[in-house]
């Protein structure tokens, strides 16, 4: 799958190549790419904001104002493609990806992979640890 399919399917966007997000991204996706992303994903709105580092009444006011800001944005992008990096490691297996995401992994410093994501360089360290479980080679 595409990084555009990713999109497309957890975010709910239509674009062609990667570097279309750009705009996007200094816009604010809009706050429905949040609540696709809750769909695709069966998490709570309140986890998903949690690993996303958005409070609660921030959280009520990007819904108003329908847009989150781009560094939000940025953030949700990062975790929509470990989900789907997740979903291809497990199958398609939506709650094994879920379930692996959300689980502390001694390799993440007994962190989940999904708070571990919150910096880029933490997102790349579990994109590095799906890629070893894809290629056998466990740590």
């Amino acid at each position: 799958m595409s990084h555009a399919e990713t999109l497309r399917s957890s975010l709910g966007f239509q674009v062609t190549h990667s570097i279309d997000l750009i705009p996007k991204i200094e816009r604010g996706f809009p706050f429905a790419a949040l609540t696709n992303f809750v769909s695709s994903t069966g998490l709570s709105i309140s986890y998903a904001a949690s690993i996303l580092g958005i409070p609660e009444r921030t959280l009520a006011r990007r819904k108003k104002e329908n847009r989150l800001s781009p560094d939000e944005s940025e953030r949700l992008l990062r975790i929509a493609k470990l989900f789907e990096d997740g979903l291809s490691l497990f199958e398609g297996d939506r709650e094994a990806a879920v379930n692996w995401l959300r689980t502390p992994k001694k390799a993440l410093r007994n962190q989940s992979p999904f708070h571990f994501a919150r910096t880029e360089i933490g997102a790349r360290e579990v994109e590095n640890l799906i890629g070893r479980i894809e290629h056998g080679v466990f740590s």
